[in-house]
């Protein structure tokens, strides 16, 4: 089964509002027994990205085994003025909508490049069609912050990293969220206790600037923060003037987890607060980092080989401050209709699609984009290749058990450092990792664009 997630309320009607409006013409139009075939994929990677990491699956299979319409939005989308003309079998056949599809899909923690599907999706067309916008939201989101996080903890080079960020995240779900695909980028554990109790995620923290302020003293502050947490400690040192409050908590002694930085030159203040402590007999005790951190910071500090043990990263990882968004589409590319099965396909300039369900083929060293019916085993030589999408719903159930989040990490691990340092760098340049078409897709592509009948 999936993680224990919450079915939203009303989620059927999270969606824009032309998914219901085609639902009910593509009813009207006697189209609701036509099975489609939709994949989730993104056309150009961020400028500043050299792969995107994919994550969210789970809440979107937990969407999906949820979907229905209850009564109070139905009788809602019946007072629409769009609506005025749709016949009450529309509205009959929404009260019994479940997703009935196939979903394919990758999983979480697996890096991608442009054009290859993070899902596929196939179902009767109506289901397929009203569930676009969740899927793009979910898994966008999560995909744009587990890339940052993978991006971030690369740049720690090996110091554990810790999200920061759901005060700073676009709602509190998305903290929540957010919090979890930054588990899965490689961070640590989180600040966000609800994502601590959903998925068992590590959860950090202890006190703030408040804290200490609310007592006549620093001192005074840390002792009674001591005798509260014990082992599990961490004294924020810079309220008032950092090295001192590094010295008051050195004077303190055992049990200490270690102090926390959030202000100030971090790789001077480190090296002297290194000192301080060392003096004091607390080599053991751990320096965090937080403060406007992200992966360039970070590896300034690295390199300047500050003694940070780990870093807290807020802002900037739960909003992915300098990629913010991800351009993912969820596009038409199979049809099985009355006549046959058609392969749409889109011919636009700078938003071409390929026709036909695919399927991702990983070598070594590059992946190859085919039809999902082709069989790639070995490559010249014997090279071994791995097909990345893998059955995850059918018929509207699972296929099989979802892997945890914390197996998702490992497997992000273990997928990212298969990749080239190219693919890693923080920097972007030639495109870092070749992903090639199958000659029978490219055939099927010329056949479809030509207008000739496949």
């Amino acid at each position: 089964m999936p993680e224990p997630d919450q079915p939203k309320f009303g989620a059927a009607l999270n969606t824009d509002f032309y998914e219901l409006t085609m639902a009910a013409g593509y009813f009207e139009a006697g189209k609701a027994q036509d099975r489609a075939t939709f994949e989730l994929f993104v056309r150009r990677l961020p400028w500043n990205r050299n792969f995107v990491l994919a994550a969210g699956l789970t809440q979107a299979v937990d969407y999906l085994l949820n979907l229905k319409f209850t009564g109070a939005e139905i009788a809602y989308l019946k007072t629409l003025p769009q609506f005025e003309h749709t016949r009450p079998e529309f509205f009959d056949m929404l009260a019994g909508l479940r997703f009935t599809g196939d979903l394919f899909a990758v999983r979480e923690g697996t890096p991608l490049f442009a054009g290859e599907p993070f899902l596929t999706v196939r179902a009767p067309l109506i289901e397929a069609q009203l569930i676009e916008t969740y899927l793009l939201a979910t898994i966008g989101f999560q995909s744009t912050i587990a890339t940052k996080a993978a991006r971030v903890v690369r740049a720690a080079l090996g110091h554990a990293v810790v999200e920061f960020g759901t005060r700073r995240a676009h709602s509190p779900e998305a903290g929540v969220l957010a919090a979890r695909a930054a588990y899965i980028g490689g961070c640590a554990g989180t600040s966000n206790a609800e994502t601590g109790f959903r998925y068992g995620i590590p959860v950090f923290g202890t006190a703030a600037h408040s804290w200490v302020m609310s007592f006549p003293s620093e001192l005074a502050a840390f002792e009674r923060l001591q005798q509260l947490l014990g082992e599990s400690t961490i004294y924020l040192i810079d309220t008032y003037d950092t090295l001192e409050g590094a010295r008051r908590a050195a004077s303190l002694g055992r049990p200490l987890w270690g102090v926390r930085l959030d202000s100030g030159n971090l790789g001077e203040l480190a090296s002297a607060v290194r000192r301080i402590l060392n003096e004091a007999g607390l080599e053991d005790s751990k320096i965090m980092a937080t403060g406007d951190l992200n992966e360039y910071k970070i590896q300034e500090l690295m390199a300047a080989r500050a003694p940070i043990d780990v870093f807290g990263v807020g802002t900037e990882l739960a909003t992915s401050a300098d990629a913010p968004s991800l351009g993912v589409v969820y596009k038409l590319v199979e049809l099985e209709e009355a006549g046959g099965r058609r392969y749409p396909v889109k011919l636009s300039h700078d938003k071409q699609t390929l026709p036909g369900a695919k399927q991702i083929f990983r070598y070594a060293d590059h992946d190859v984009l085919a039809r999902s019916s082709e069989c790639y085993s070995c490559g010249e030589g014997g090279a071994v290749c791995e097909a990345l999408q893998r059955p995850v719903m059918i018929g509207g159930g699972l296929a099989e058990s979802l892997p945890t989040v914390v197996e998702a990490r490992r497997f992000a691990s273990e997928s990212l450092g298969r990749l080239p340092a190219t693919c890693l760098s923080l920097f972007t340049g030639e495109p870092a990792w070749r992903v090639d078409i199958s000659p029978e897709l490219t055939t099927l592509y010329e056949t479809v664009s030509k207008g000739a009948a496949v």
